[in-house]
């Protein structure tokens, strides 16, 4: 007998995958009859309330005259403004990384010592079980960074003699560890994905105890293991942006649901990652630079202006690339005026394109980044504006600095471990309910027809 593939999609799954797909479509109408939110968010897009939070604050509308009116996006850490925090730590000449996760996950800014002792102790969590990398990483390497990430998660299980213990030290411990280890296991990972898949050469560098996690993150990916202070503190920006975003992002709300269980961290984790990986959540920026990539290919001018406004125009109505009808890093589900993020970003993003020489790709860039926005007015009746996220610039800045387009997911839940391990410990801390939405049913019932009467 032949070996099977089990990738193929023979007829007798196509037949029944239509058959599925026949009896599982819901009348539209019905979700505006009963008044779902859908999403979890009303039409006018603002989030049904489902919990409480002290980690992060977004802010994209202000109350004028009784009305709520859309205002510049902000984004606050434990109350404490991105800017302020972004700013502070750059004008004392740090990097911010290990600060940042100090302050969502504790509560407080840390003063001089409790940061160093805090640096230290992420140093003594950064070690991977004997031999785990060459029995777990190196075995069966996948294409996709974030299923090699997951399957490093769960197997991290066996070697935990306290893994389903869900006390607050222990799960304070296990994600401090995971904080600590996830550069080496996504690094790891892609490097024998490079090595098995692609055939290239094979380079496991240690991390340095004596560097920060954006630093460990270039030395161990780069076969010569240097980098610029410049690329090193644009890394470290990017992981603190996408360090936390609020409660009701796609992969942090995962983690309340699957923590209300009861379930062991890892599993809360794992889950995350599988929400994170998605292309609408964390794989956004992979679709961003891809968009980019089919652009430039496919004008013959894409500094002309009259072109870049045709191919956007093509891109809503499914003409161009993967002809999805949208315009990637446009839009957010909160933010209409600004993104915080992207704000902050763009202006380093210009000094590393110069650094590069990729002024080129910036203008167009900021080309888009002012076009988009008046298209997708034009062409859609949407109940907020659209402005650039902070996807919109962080596939662009991961090219510049080299990273292959399989991290840039992982190098987002490199940064959203902190998030999602402070919302772990708030959700075990505050609540001990299992989150569980109502689903109304609208299938009639019948009855039951005995086999032969089918």
């Amino acid at each position: 007998m032949a070996e099977k593939n089990f990738s193929d999609l023979t007829p007798e799954i196509i037949e029944l995958a239509e058959i599925c797909h026949e009896n599982s479509v819901i009348e539209p109408s019905l979700y505006g009859k009963y008044d779902v939110k859908r999403g979890l968010r009303d039409i006018n897009g603002k989030g049904v309330l489902s919990g409480l939070t002290h980690i992060s604050t977004i802010k994209s509308s202000e109350t004028v005259d009784g009305k709520s009116v859309p205002c510049e996006g902000e984004l606050y850490f434990r109350g404490i403004r991105i800017e302020d925090l972004v700013n502070g730590y750059i004008h004392e000449g740090r990097l911010g990384f290990e600060e940042a996760a100090y302050l969502l996950l504790f509560g407080n800014l840390p003063n001089l010592q409790q940061l160093k002792e805090f640096q230290d102790l992420l140093v003594s969590y950064r070690d991977l079980p004997t031999n785990f990398v060459r029995d777990v990483i190196m075995k069966a390497p996948s294409k996709d960074m974030m299923n090699t990430l997951s399957r490093s998660v769960l197997t991290l299980y066996a070697y935990d003699d306290r893994a389903e213990d869900t006390s607050i030290p222990n799960v304070l411990r296990q994600c401090i560890m995971l904080i600590s280890v996830f550069p080496m296991l996504a690094v790891y990972g892609y490097q024998a994905y490079n090595h098995y898949i692609c055939d290239k050469s094979l380079y496991i560098h240690n991390p340095s105890p004596e560097l920060s996690t954006a630093e460990n993150i270039l030395r161990m990916l780069r076969p010569d293991k240097s980098y610029t202070a410049f690329e090193a503190s644009i890394l470290d920006l990017a992981l603190v942006l996408h360090m936390e975003h609020g409660g009701g992002n796609n992969s942090s709300f995962t983690t309340h649901v699957v923590s209300s269980s009861g379930t062991d961290t890892y599993s809360v984790i794992a889950a995350a990652l599988g929400s994170l990986k998605g292309p609408k959540h964390g794989g956004a920026n992979i679709k961003v630079v891809g968009m980019f990539d089919d652009m430039k290919a496919n004008l013959s001018d894409y500094e002309d202006e009259a072109q870049v406004a045709d191919y956007l125009t093509k891109l809503l109505h499914k003409e161009a690339y993967d002809k999805k009808g949208l315009i990637y890093g446009m839009g957010h589900a909160v933010y209409s005026i600004s993104d915080p993020r992207a704000t902050i970003f763009k202006g380093f993003v210009e000094r590393l394109a110069k650094e590069k020489g990729r002024e080129s790709d910036f203008r167009l860039y900021s080309m888009v980044e002012r076009l988009a926005p008046q298209i997708i007015g034009k062409e859609r009746h949407i109940y907020k504006g659209v402005s650039a996220n902070v996807d919109f610039y962080s596939g662009f800045v991961y090219s510049m600095l080299d990273l292959p387009t399989k991290l840039f997911t992982p190098i987002f839940a490199i940064a959203r471990i902190v998030g999602w391990s402070a919302h772990r410990l708030e959700e075990l801390i505050n609540v001990d309910k299992i989150i569980r939405p109502a689903y109304m049913s609208v299938m009639d019932n019948r009855e039951y027809t005995k086999l032969d009467d089918r």
